[in-house]
């Protein structure tokens, strides 16, 4: 895998992973959890998309 494909995956994945976020923090009671495990795989992979970029 190249690094660009890597990191089109990656991005894929931190937009997949937005977009739960979304969804959980737009229910009535979302589970602050659920949140918190969710934000920090998405900073992760921000990470390492940004590592792999420069």
């Amino acid at each position: 895998m190249t690094y660009q494909s890597r990191i089109e995956s990656l991005k894929s994945r931190h937009s997949r992973i937005d977009k739960k976020i979304s969804s959980e923090g737009g229910r009535p009671r979302p589970d602050e959890r659920v949140l918190m495990c969710l934000k920090l795989q998405k900073l992760r992979l921000k990470e390492e998309i940004e590592r792999l970029s420069t």
